[in-house]
């Protein structure tokens, strides 16, 4: 008997629905929600019973039966730094959620709408792969100030999502491999997966690595600082600087990567070199990682939205294929992740982790 799940991903300004039977997904909504009702909510936490009225109405509008569900999964939100699975949504994890103890994003409302919903149907709700797992060794946290530890907050849905389903496709087990995984979205994380843990990541919000369409990345520490004692700027315009405003938004004053390209085809000259940077420091971060893992790379794996990008993937395995093979996965499919996640613990294949 197929196992039916309704998977909710909370963003900013919308709430993605799926509806599954197994992997099979039914249909998929996106919930959009203007900045003036986001806006009379004092904090994210407040918008719960907004959203969670939104979602049953859609569902009522579909003529979906809410008690044919099996399981309700939601988006991991900013918790405290938990090793990679498929979690419970426990009384502790919906507290810290609800207290935002990672601190205030959307994606904290998945785990307690996901609860919410189950527990008046009677079924078990999940997360998967928060971006808060950290399985990083013990050498890679630090960074050379004891004040500032490198730390792991990367695309762990994604990453791990695509690491199985290669070691899948391979009939071999995540356990057993040594993978490099490139997320290319509006931010970029590179991991080395090694024996099934994520033991050292660039961080892909607001670390080290390369620059993203909206992230500048690794920038010359010595010279931050300046920056950030020189009087022409905010805190708050600093951090917009790194986060937000970074990358290609910065050079080139858009975040998509698609009208880089045609900037760079049309134009030549700058928006090629952004384009081609771009390209050299994931590389860079690509080679990084597999010194991380003594060189014994089964495979690299390239995915994110710029992924579709068939100019930045070829030109990325021009530099590091002599490192393993590319095995590219476009895009970022977060509803199946989290629908593969509830079924392997349904399943029996993995037991459900507690928080």
């Amino acid at each position: 008997m197929a196992i039916k799940s309704l998977i909710i991903n909370p963003g900013s300004t919308s709430t993605k629905l799926g509806v599954f039977e197994d992997t099979n997904l039914l249909y998929e909504e996106t919930l959009r929600h203007t900045t003036e009702e986001i806006a009379q909510f004092d904090k994210i936490v407040d918008q719960k019973d907004f959203r969670k009225e939104m979602i049953l109405n859609f569902l009522k509008n579909q003529n979906e039966d809410i008690k044919s569900f099996n399981v309700i999964v939601g988006r991991g939100g900013l918790l405290k730094p938990i090793p990679s699975g498929t979690y419970s949504v426990s009384d502790a994890l919906r507290q810290d959620l609800m207290d935002a103890v990672g601190g205030e994003h959307a994606s904290n409302l998945g785990g307690i709408l996901a609860r919410e919903i189950a527990d008046e149907i009677g079924v078990p709700s999940y997360i998967v792969d928060p971006v808060v797992v950290d399985e990083l060794q013990d050498v890679a946290r630090l960074s050379g100030v004891p004040e500032l530890p490198r730390v792991s907050i990367f695309h762990a849905l994604n990453q791990k999502a695509v690491a199985k389903r290669y070691a899948k496709e391979k009939g071999v087990p995540y356990e057993s491999l040594n993978l490099i995984v490139v997320h290319m979205g509006g931010g970029v994380s590179v991991g080395a997966h090694e024996n099934g843990k994520v033991i050292d990541v660039f961080n892909a919000l607001s670390g080290d690595g390369a620059f993203s369409p909206e992230r500048a990345g690794a920038v010359p520490p010595g010279a931050l600082a300046d920056l950030c004692f020189s009087g022409k700027y905010t805190q708050k315009e600093v951090k917009k600087m790194l986060i937000g405003n970074g990358g290609f938004n910065a050079y080139l004053h858009t975040n998509d990567a698609r009208e880089v390209k045609k900037m760079a085809d049309e134009e030549g000259g700058f928006a090629k070199l952004v384009l081609d940077a771009f390209v050299y420091q994931v590389s860079k971060d690509i080679g990084a990682q597999a010194a991380v893992l003594r060189g014994k790379v089964d495979q690299i794996i390239l995915t994110g939205g710029i992924a579709y990008g068939k100019h930045v993937t070829d030109a990325i395995e021009e530099r590091v294929g002599f490192i393993a093979g590319v095995t590219v996965y476009p895009g970022e499919d977060e509803l199946l992740a989290l629908a593969e996640g509830a079924l392997r613990v349904m399943n029996g294949e993995e037991a459900a982790k507690e928080y």
